[in-house]
């Protein structure tokens, strides 16, 4: 698999992570050795979860693989801290005390004495961004984060983070910033990327697949074996089949009748290779549909499909995104 850097930091991932989203509860511990297996087989590197996924059981699942599975230093940890944790006032948000304490419980979930990549889930409007940022530096300093990113930040709270974090020589550089990104939601495109590219961030697309509408799979109906059918992600997935998705979804499949692939691999290869792009989050309920993802990795989509698929998904842009 491709690696590439991220932004303009030394961080070097694999052009596809793995979203470890579903892991203990929609996907069991066996399928998911399977895929961290299948991953790291294929030459992936980045592995995403988060401190609140499934209330902490992605981190600990993933914790058991790394030490019985895979090993540590095959894989690049990247994890998130935002969310509550607890019932008290203190333990959610981006105060220097939540962060740093749920930052030491997810390296004990994960049983590792550092992550890679530690991001701030959501911004914190509560909270003063010097203290925030504070903490990801006392993160770095520790030794127990390698590299510090954003995730879910519009873009004038990307630019303000990143510009403070490099205004002053010794503080730790935003590198990333994760963001749903796919053919269906492109809004990141009218300030998040510009910001990104601007000021070295790389983009960490999540939900690269439209929360997998843009697989066709929802074309006709609801599968009954697939996440829109699932109580944890039935209004996730509604969100994105509106008349104008569906579309985008008869282009893309258009085009993978086309190629003679599937609509899966036109739509991941299109959002892989965007500008600013550094690694697409790839997340599966089981093997076979990671499997999928990854036979994408060969696909370069031809110019004239990028373009059409381009026009047929271009979003909305007006003052002052768009200056006539």
């Amino acid at each position: 698999m491709e690696q590439r850097t991220v932004g303009r930091s030394g961080l070097v991932v694999s052009r596809l992570a793995l979203g470890t989203m579903t892991w203990g509860r929609d996907t069991d511990e066996d399928d998911a050795a399977a895929q961290l297996t299948a991953f790291v087989d294929a030459g992936g590197t980045l592995v995403d979860t988060a401190d609140v996924y499934v209330e902490g059981e992605s981190e600990r699942v993933l914790g058991r693989l790394l030490r019985d599975v895979v090993p540590r230093d095959d894989v690049l940890i990247a994890t998130k801290a935002f969310g509550a944790t607890g019932d008290t006032a203190m333990s959610r948000g981006s105060s220097r005390g939540h962060l740093l304490s749920a930052l030491d419980a997810s390296l004990r979930r994960l049983g590792v004495d550092h992550v890679d990549l530690w991001q701030l889930h959501s911004w914190d409007a509560d909270t003063p961004l010097e203290e925030t940022l504070g903490a990801l530096d006392a993160a770095v300093s520790s030794g127990r984060v390698s590299y510090v990113g954003v995730s879910n930040f519009t873009g004038w709270q990307t630019a303000q983070a990143a510009t403070w974090q490099r205004a002053w020589p010794g503080r730790a550089p935003l590198v990333s910033t994760q963001m749903e990104y796919s053919l269906l939601q492109r809004g990141v495109e009218r300030e998040v990327l510009p910001a990104c590219q601007a000021l070295g961030l790389g983009l960490l697309p999540w939900s690269p697949l439209g929360r997998g509408v843009l697989t066709g799979k929802y074309r006709y109906a609801t599968p009954s074996d697939s996440r829109g059918a699932s109580p944890h992600f039935k209004g996730f997935v509604d969100d994105m089949l509106g008349e104008d998705s569906l579309r985008v979804v008869e282009a893309v499949a258009t085009a993978a009748d086309g190629l003679g692939t599937s609509p899966l691999a036109v739509a991941l290869a299109w959002v892989r290779d965007r500008p600013g792009v550094a690694a697409a989050i790839v997340g599966a309920r089981t093997v076979g549909q990671l499997q999928a993802s990854l036979a994408a990795e060969t696909l370069i989509l031809p110019e004239e499909i990028r373009t059409a698929l381009d026009d047929v998904s271009m979003p909305e842009k007006s003052y002052p995104e768009r200056r006539q």
